[in-house]
């Protein structure tokens, strides 16, 4: 059987559906913060700590505009182990959209519920929107773990994209997506 990031072009691809029980070290006890002039510069060392890639300026500016949307989580009350980091976007046929840009917890404190807590809170505040119609973020097609992860959530997996990503490997993603039925 190939594995998801094995599959090419329209192939369809079977994602592990069934819950798949976590294994947490131990449920960790976070509180949540706003994105706010003074902790930027915490969130960027925290990027830089997580993820392989380098944000620009006009990431920032984007997740400060996104109000509650960008989440901080903390540990202890002043120590910064996760982020959820969103952008609003408009829809053409009215209403937005939330983009998923980042979701990463220090490696320390994974396995903990840090980065449930995020998603659920974010998912919260969206479907309680009447403005937001979905939710949406690409996922590296070799990461079967974020994939299962997100389908637990109601994403469901979209169009692949190849090449998306410029400095890693492999560079192809899955747009997924979680829609809600607005009247």
């Amino acid at each position: 059987m190939a594995t998801v990031g094995e599959l090419e072009g329209d192939e369809y691809i079977e994602i592990i559906t069934q819950k798949v029980d976590q294994k947490y070290k131990e449920k960790l006890p976070v509180s949540f913060g706003p994105l706010t002039d003074k902790v930027v510069e915490q969130l960027r060392t925290l990027n830089k700590a997580i993820f392989p890639v380098r944000y620009n300026d006009k990431f920032y500016t984007d997740v400060q505009a996104s109000g509650d949307y960008t989440q901080l989580a903390y540990y202890s009350t002043d120590i910064l182990v996760g982020a959820i980091c969103c952008r609003l976007e408009p829809r053409p046929e009215g209403g937005s959209k939330l983009y998923i840009m980042t979701i990463g917890v220090l490696a320390p404190y994974r396995c903990c519920g840090v980065g449930t807590n995020m998603l659920e809170t974010v998912l919260t505040l969206a479907e309680a929107d009447a403005a937001v119609h979905e939710v949406y973020l690409h996922v590296q097609t070799s990461n079967s773990d974020a994939l299962n992860f997100y389908k637990r959530f109601g994403f469901e997996v979209g169009e692949k994209i190849l090449n998306y990503y410029k400095r890693i490997e492999p560079p192809d993603c899955f747009v997924l997506s979680k829609a809600y039925s607005r009247a």
